[in-house]
């Protein structure tokens, strides 16, 4: 059996562990052609993908590696890597919050121009940018983070509107609360526990359930899905 993304190229953005790598390995195992990145030089892409190593925090690199990328028949975009910071509003520093939005919203600009024009010619393509629910809601001390990541919907809904009717579909996701490493290491087990009390499903997400849904969102099934900022959260910003 054909597998729904065979002879597709995918680049897949912070996709040496968690969230991304779980997309990488998913877009993998239905046939994609997948290139991963990281920040660091020595790190690990899912078995099968080709790893490039880029620091979006670094403008001129993030630049470089766009120009690269527009050489490249890329079929699916998935912008995942992103960073964070935590912080009162008038606490937050501003170097913080620039870097923030260069890794959230200015590099996934750049890679989705990058690939457009491509995508375009060919009459196909799907981006996937891996958005937050603290896109959708936010918090207290999140000013930076829940900024850069409305504004990534704003920038996927005006592409999406320019796009659609060449076939190259744009969306967002909004993973809520997901188990991963760094959840479990930076809230611990009891903090965990209370936040899962609170998710309507009453337990964390799975990293796989994301990528099983981008997956969906970047193949031939999805026709009609586009500018959407769609929540993957066991309900919670629902209720």
């Amino acid at each position: 059996m054909t597998k729904p993304l065979s002879g597709k190229l995918a680049l897949v953005t912070g996709a040496t562990r968690g969230i991304g790598r779980a997309i990488a390995e998913r877009l993998l195992a239905d046939g994609a052609r997948v290139i991963a990145t990281g920040t660091r030089a020595d790190g690990t892409a899912p078995e099968g993908a080709e790893y490039r190593a880029v620091d979006f925090a670094d403008g001129a690199a993030t630049q470089a590696f766009a120009d690269a990328v527009a050489g490249l028949d890329v079929d699916v975009l998935v912008n995942n890597a992103g960073i964070t910071a935590i912080s009162p509003f008038a606490e937050a520093d501003a170097d913080d919050f620039a870097r923030i939005q260069q890794v959230n919203v200015t590099a996934p600009f750049l890679l989705c121009r990058a690939v457009v024009p491509n995508m375009k010619a060919r009459g196909w393509g799907r981006i996937v940018n891996i958005s937050s629910i603290y896109g959708k809601i936010s918090k207290a001390r999140r000013a930076p983070y829940s900024t850069s990541k409305f504004a990534l919907d704003g920038m996927t809904a005006a592409l999406a509107a320019e796009v659609a009717e060449f076939g190259v579909l744009a969306n967002c996701v909004a993973p809520g609360f997901i188990d991963t490493d760094m959840t479990r290491s930076v809230l611990g087990e009891d903090a965990i526990r209370r936040l899962s009390a609170q998710v309507p499903a009453k337990r964390l997400g799975r990293p796989e359930e994301i990528a099983a849904f981008v997956a969906w969102l970047a193949g031939p099934e999805n026709t009609y899905i586009s500018g959407q900022n769609i929540a993957i959260d066991g309900g919670f910003t629902r209720v």
